[in-house]
């Protein structure tokens, strides 16, 4: 004599692809999320950080702290602040003597400063230094 217990693995399986149908099927039916209205700036993406400066109480200063760092001439400067802290950031900026990128974010505490190796900068370093060799 045969006894069956229960149900099976593939009673189970067709009852979840039920429940993925239905869950699949109701979220098509509804209306897709508009985007928002007006250009929404895209973010710079920030490569991993060489170097990393914070104000405060016994920090050097950025001069100071960009003279001991890293020179090489692909590292971007990258200064991010709260939007309270604007004109401290520009002021910053004008002081470091290096092109710098200022980034106003608004949960962002106090003013840092990085030096990254960004995207598309370490391309066109190498480009330069080719166009140099080919000028020779």
């Amino acid at each position: 004599m045969n006894v069956r217990a229960g149900s099976g693995w593939q009673t189970v399986l067709a009852d979840l692809s039920m429940i993925l149908f239905m869950v699949t099927a109701s979220a098509v039916g509804e209306a897709p999320a508009q985007p928002p209205t007006g250009a929404v700036p895209a973010l710079p993406a920030l490569g991993e950080p060489v170097a990393l400066w914070r104000e405060g109480p016994g920090a050097p200063g950025l001069s100071d702290w960009l003279a001991s760092a890293n020179a090489d001439p692909r590292l971007r400067l990258t200064i991010l602040a709260e939007p309270a802290r604007a004109d401290a950031a520009l002021a910053l900026a004008r002081s470091a003597g290096r092109p710098a990128r200022i980034v106003i974010e608004a949960n962002n505490q106090g003013i840092t400063v990085a030096l990254t190796y960004d995207q598309g900068g370490l391309a066109q370093g190498l480009q330069q230094d080719r166009a140099k060799e080919n000028a020779r």
